[in-house]
């Protein structure tokens, strides 16, 4: 089995402009890079999971969204970092276009897309953890109690369950995911 983070785009990898779909519109959030080559040198398996409503509310088509994540992939490739797969949800309850206008299992906090990932990978839910900037993004956690959630950007300063909150961004994530941080990923459940 592997070990595997995964984690969010808008908000975790780059900065939410707000319905992001463009490369040129795309900017890395501080220590991204260095973060995800932490990872992927302690060994994780790097997986994206992702809800895309603007494609629901018409403001980008699919095929737009697959040319940014296509160009995303391809750029961390040359920066040295793998990025095992990316799934999205372009669904959302209100959508403006209707093929997209459901309730679904794979829009977070759903968690159709995690469990696919899973599957997909063969990942040890042991040995998994989940990086977003909102609470939504590490809902599988809730349903999966192994496995462990970090919350970036957060003001929060308290663990939930298997929940970590911390200030900074994702190098801080990783630095904690790797023991070389001062932190509570590893600590018994309250």
């Amino acid at each position: 089995m592997n070990k595997a983070v995964i984690l969010d785009r808008d908000g975790t990898i780059n900065i939410d402009h707000g319905y992001v779909c463009r490369g040129e519109d795309f900017t890395y959030h501080d220590g991204v890079i260095e973060g995800l080559k932490i990872l992927q040198q302690e060994g994780y398996i790097l997986i994206v999971i992702t809800n895309q409503s603007g494609i629901a509310r018409g403001y980008f088509t699919e095929d737009d969204y697959k040319k940014l994540d296509k160009w995303m992939i391809g750029d961390l490739k040359r920066r040295g970092i793998n990025i095992s797969a990316s799934y999205y949800c372009p669904h959302h309850p209100e959508a403006v276009v209707d093929k997209y206008r459901y309730v679904c299992n794979c829009r977070k906090p759903g968690i159709a897309l995690f469990e696919k990932a899973v599957s997909e990978f063969d990942i040890d839910l042991n040995n998994l953890i989940v990086v977003g900037d909102k609470e939504r993004d590490v809902a599988f956690c809730k349903k999966h109690q192994s496995v462990k959630g970090i919350v970036i950007y957060s003001n929060e300063e308290h663990v939930l369950n298997n929940i970590s909150y911390v200030k900074g961004g994702l190098l801080e994530a990783a630095k904690l995911i790797i023991g070389d941080a001062d932190g509570i990923l590893d600590q018994a459940d309250y």
